[in-house]
């Protein structure tokens, strides 16, 4: 019985988000809210989805952007991207070095923190040759920030008095997984999100150097970096509706449909979080990237609010 409700209740989330009737903050509450009380009928195809579907929405937000304006948001926010992933790569390697932590764990959180969540993570572990245990604490403490960044990044932006353009930014730089950085961002505004899609993507490249200094730092040679498709789609996409290839009707569609996939993503995301991987995690992990995440995270808006255009 309860598992036939399990699967009413996560097919009914799943309709309303792509019905666009539930915010993404609300989206991953439900989510977490349904591990809390319900045994996951679907986790590993949940958890092999959520890459698939972050990947098609944000390719599908590049049919609503403009080539020009990518562009120069590229090339505008290119010195604060470079600050806070050096600054927070370098303060990460220290601080790990300080608490006496793991150093494949403190890699991997550094990592997911400075460049791009799980993705990030999930590049990484091969490389420095990473176990499942640590590869599965790095993951729990991230996505459990991230949850609180969804929540607590709108309201912050709005204490501070941040415009769309420097709300995007900020999202960019400052919150961990591109699912959270789009759903904050999402709930801020429609330029906030663009900016901050554009800018986060930008943010991601940066795998490609962490994963050469990653070699370096573990004497691991011979392995292979890949590049992100999704991000070479996503220019495609933004190069068909700058150049009007396609009816105004069909990329506005397909930009509608992305948001709302990214409203699900959230939800998927939820609904795998675990309270007992976080429980087992220990306090030092979870301090570390905390003070880690706020660490980047004042950097970056101090940055914006007095040295950014």
């Amino acid at each position: 019985m309860k598992t036939h409700l399990s699967k009413i209740y996560f097919f009914a989330v799943i309709a309303l988000a792509l019905a666009g009737q539930i915010s993404s903050p609300m989206a991953l509450g439900l989510g977490f809210v349904f591990t809390l009380f319900f045994k996951h009928p679907f986790l590993e195809k949940s958890q092999k989805s959520i890459n698939f579907l972050l990947k098609i929405a944000v390719i599908g937000l590049g049919f609503g952007m403009a080539l020009v304006e990518t562009i120069q948001t590229s090339i505008s926010s290119f010195g604060l991207t470079l600050f806070c992933v050096l600054l927070t790569v370098s303060f990460g390697l220290l601080l790990a070095k300080y608490l006496h932590l793991d150093k494949s764990l403190g890699h991997l959180i550094t990592s997911g923190t400075s460049i791009c969540g799980g993705s990030a993570i999930a590049a990484i572990s091969p490389i420095i040759k990473a176990d499942t245990k640590t590869i599965t604490m790095a993951l729990g403490v991230v996505f459990f920030l991230n949850a609180i960044a969804l929540v607590i990044f709108p309201y912050l932006g709005h204490f501070f008095g941040l415009n769309q353009h420097q709300f995007g930014l900020w999202c960019a730089v400052a919150i961990h997984d591109t699912s959270s950085v789009v759903g904050a961002a999402l709930s801020y505004g429609e330029d906030a999100l663009k900016i901050a899609t554009t800018v986060k993507l930008s943010r991601t490249l940066w795998i490609i150097p962490m994963s050469i200094v990653s070699m370096f730092l573990f004497k691991n040679s011979g392995q292979k970096i890949k590049f992100p498709l999704f991000i070479l789609l996503f220019i495609v996409a933004i190069l068909i509706h700058s150049a009007n290839l396609l009816p105004d009707t069909l990329t506005t569609s397909f930009v509608s449909i992305s948001k709302h996939l990214l409203v699900v993503t959230l939800f998927l995301v939820g609904t795998t979080m675990s309270v007992s991987d976080l429980k087992t995690t220990g306090w030092k992990p979870m301090a570390f990237a905390t003070t880690l995440w706020i660490f980047v995270s004042a950097i970056s808006l101090c940055y914006i609010l007095y040295f950014s255009v």
